[in-house]
């Protein structure tokens, strides 16, 4: 670790002396790109993160939202937490570790705001499947994933996972965790009183994490597998457990004024953020932290990313009361300090090791000021390729096939709030009124729709159309995620994000990441979906390259009640397509999608919805009709993969393709398009009269076949079962 001696030359000038050592890291850390955000904070202002459903927006650990009350569509009394974070870096160099890690933390920034955590989302970005080295990062992070959120019992309900050549020498974990909490429980990470004390739960401390803010702002080297392994933290999911049951007892009695977890720059980072927010300093002792090895000293202990622990302000006749707690759940337990109306002052066994001012530390870091090149899309270049061939291709491409074999992994059901888990457009849980009566034995396991509320979990990217498209590809992915929990009947609600990039010094790379920016902003925006919160992921570069500008979006929606459509057909009832531009001017774009990919092409990547709002709107609405018998969202893949994922063996689908162009119709990938089954289609075309076209395509059948024709009757049939083992190329690869 080395502070740059631009930035030393700025903190000479602040303290009027050259930094201690333990000042020079902590500045080098929380300075680092990682923390201080020096290239994309000046461009995150494009994100409107207000709304009335807003509680605490964007600069705390997680995001509070109010959830709209289901009778009145008020604001209610209970609050749902949102938070999103990248262990990139950290999962190439040790995949386990990195992955679960990630889970981790994300986890304690809910509980830091006085929130139980409800479910986790985990959004994976791989080199190309067929690759070794992919599939070992791959199988290393989802059981990283799987041990540690299965041992702390928070379901894994959403997510995505792509493959892309240009994931090979840098992956992408990004993970997003949902809470739960109300107006009392709340807390935040804003020092509150100077005279309470500053209280440390949890592991002790050992060396591991070293640098880990630094070692994430930095291009990965050739040998960063085993020269950086020391940056990465080492997990404990059952230290974890307790700790989330300990921190739900602190919270019940009132007991926290304000809190912060302990990732990034470890305690430093946490301590001095916690007292800057308001405006207040801190004395630490840092001997009286608990530690796990001997002979640590000032700096290690300072910045130490040891895992599982949090940094209470308490006060001090509170103290004891927390202690008993940490004690109860078999927690370490230190009284480090106390929070002053001063300077942010450590000391080590009398000798003063830091002493700066705590809003200079966290807010000081000067912001970049770098060149962008605007990415131009590509020219048109479309291969010729049979229309069967073509099909297998696609459905069977690692990005289009089923996850499966990835979210087996995760416990989806723990916690019993899960009514619609992995594998479908979006995730439901339910969130259940604190006044609501109980549920007498004759009503459905629905819940009582009049009192219960489901919320929709959407999280993902789309490599394909970012790297065709940033700024346009960026808007596709928040009009995506809108449409997918529509298709469950949910409204959007609110987002997070995870924006992931390579180098910023390299303009065409800032370029792009410039556009996903500004193209998520717009969208979430024309959406009225709040960007609450979320998380920067910069020089994502290694020697194989950048990786594609990455905007990884985790939105939610909520309804009344959580029964949803499903996504496979019912054996009776016509199907429709509603939403696609190309079938209706008759002229498809195939930029970004999976056929190009597949077959070395290129193209414009396809114009979006003009009135996106209106039709998720009114997706949510017709699939919450009575008439309503399946919804599935139209994108990755095109239509023909959406299609093959909604019959069954049992129930097939006749389908025509009206146009004069089959190959543009089936595998063009606009988003905003959804597929609906239904025993009313002429109400359908209402709800959707001046929205969005509707197309009927067919009916369904009873033999198991997906049968396709297009305008000139021309044909091609495929059975269930063949699609199913087209389908299961990851899980067929890694048994």
């Amino acid at each position: 670790m080395s502070l740059a001696d631009s930035d030393r030359e700025l903190v000479v000038e602040e303290l009027g002396r050259e930094p201690t050592p333990a000042e020079a890291a902590l500045f080098e850390n929380l300075w680092s790109e990682h923390c201080a955000y020096r290239s994309s904070r000046p461009l995150l202002s494009a994100f409107d993160s207000e709304g009335e459903q807003v509680v605490v927006g964007p600069g705390d650990d997680a995001a509070v939202v109010a959830l709209p009350d289901p009778e009145t569509g008020e604001n209610g009394d209970t609050y749902v937490t949102l938070g999103i974070e990248s262990h990139n870096h950290p999962s190439y160099v040790d995949p386990f570790d990195g992955a679960a890690t990630g889970v981790g933390g994300i986890v304690r920034d809910t509980l830091s705001m006085g929130a139980y955590p409800i479910a986790l989302a985990d959004s994976l970005y791989f080199g190309e499947f067929d690759r070794e080295h992919s599939k070992y990062l791959l199988e290393g992070v989802v059981e990283g994933i799987s041990h540690y959120g299965n041992c702390i019992g928070v379901p894994t309900v959403a997510g995505s996972v792509d493959f892309h050549p240009d994931y090979e020498g840098n992956p992408l974990v990004n993970v997003a965790c949902v809470g739960l909490t109300d107006e009392d429980r709340l807390v935040t990470a804003v020092a509150q009183e100077p005279g309470n004390e500053l209280v440390l739960v949890g592991n002790a401390t050992g060396r591991d994490g070293l640098g880990g803010a630094s070692f994430a702002s930095e291009d990965l080297a050739e040998d960063a597998e085993t020269e950086d392994r020391p940056a990465v933290q080492v997990g404990d999911p059952y230290a974890e457990k307790l700790l989330i049951e300990a921190n739900e007892v602190l919270v019940e009695e009132n007991l926290v004024e304000s809190a912060r977890d302990l990732g990034a720059a470890g305690l430093g980072g946490a301590s001095s953020e916690l007292v800057a927010k308001g405006g207040l300093g801190a004395e630490i002792e840092l001997e009286r932290v608990h530690q796990r090895e001997p002979n640590m000293n000032a700096l290690e202990i300072l910045l130490a990313e040891s895992q599982e622990r949090m940094c209470y302000e308490v006060t001090p006749e509170n103290v004891d009361r927390v202690r008993e707690i940490a004690e109860r759940f078999d927690l370490g337990c230190s009284v480090i300090g106390e929070v002053t109306d001063g300077n942010y002052t450590c000391t080590f066994n009398g000798d003063t090791v830091v002493d700066v001012g705590a809003e200079f530390l966290g807010e000081g870091a000067p912001m970049n000021d770098l060149p962008a090149e605007e990415p131009t899309q590509p020219e048109t270049d479309l291969p010729e390729v049979d229309l069967e061939d073509a099909l297998e291709t696609v459905v069977s491409s690692p990005n289009t096939a089923s996850k499966r074999w990835v979210y087996r992994q995760y416990d989806h059901e723990v916690g019993v709030r899960t009514a619609v888990g992995p594998g479908d457009d979006a995730a439901i849980v339910a969130i259940r009124e604190a006044s609501a009566e109980p549920r007498s034995a004759d009503e459905s396991s629905g819940g009582n729709r009049e009192t219960d509320t489901g919320l929709a979990i959407s999280s993902g990217a789309a490599p394909n159309w970012t790297a065709t498209a940033p700024y346009e590809g960026a808007r596709a992915i928040a009009l995506e995620n809108a449409t997918n929990v529509a298709a469950k009947g949910a409204t959007p609600l609110a987002a997070v994000n995870c924006l992931n990039g390579g180098n910023p010094e390299k303009p065409d790379v800032y370029g792009g990441f410039t556009g996903i920016v500004d193209g998520l902003a717009e969208m979430c925006a024309e959406l009225s979906t709040p960007v609450v919160g979320g998380n920067v992921s910069l020089y994502n570069d290694s020697v194989a390259g950048p990786i594609p500008p990455t905007p990884t979006l985790a939105l939610v929606g909520t309804k009344a009640g959580y029964d949803a459509p499903p996504l496979s057909i019912e054996s009776e009832g016509d199907l429709l397509l509603v939403g696609d531009r190309g079938l209706e001017a008759d002229e498809f774009s195939l930029g970004g999608s999976e056929y190009l990919a597949r077959f070395d092409g290129s193209d414009r990547f396809p114009a979006l919805p003009e009135e996106p709002a209106a039709l998720i709107e009114t997706v949510a609405d017709v699939a919450n009709a009575d008439s309503t018998l399946a919804v599935h969202d139209v994108s990755h893949g095109g239509l023909v993969v959406a299609l093959a994922e909604m019959i069954t063996e049992d129930v097939g689908l006749e389908v025509t393709v009206p146009g004069s162009d089959p190959t543009g119709a089936l595998f063009h990938e606009q988003p905003g398009r959804a597929l609906i089954q239904t025993d009313d289609p002429d109400a359908v075309r209402e709800a959707f009269d001046g929205v969005a076209p509707v197309r009927e395509l067919g009916t369904a059948t009873t033999d198991g076949t997906l049968t396709v024709r297009d305008a000139d009757g021309e044909s091609f049939e495929v059975g269930a079962a063949t699609i199913a083992d087209w389908r299961a190329t990851i899980e067929r690869e890694l048994h």
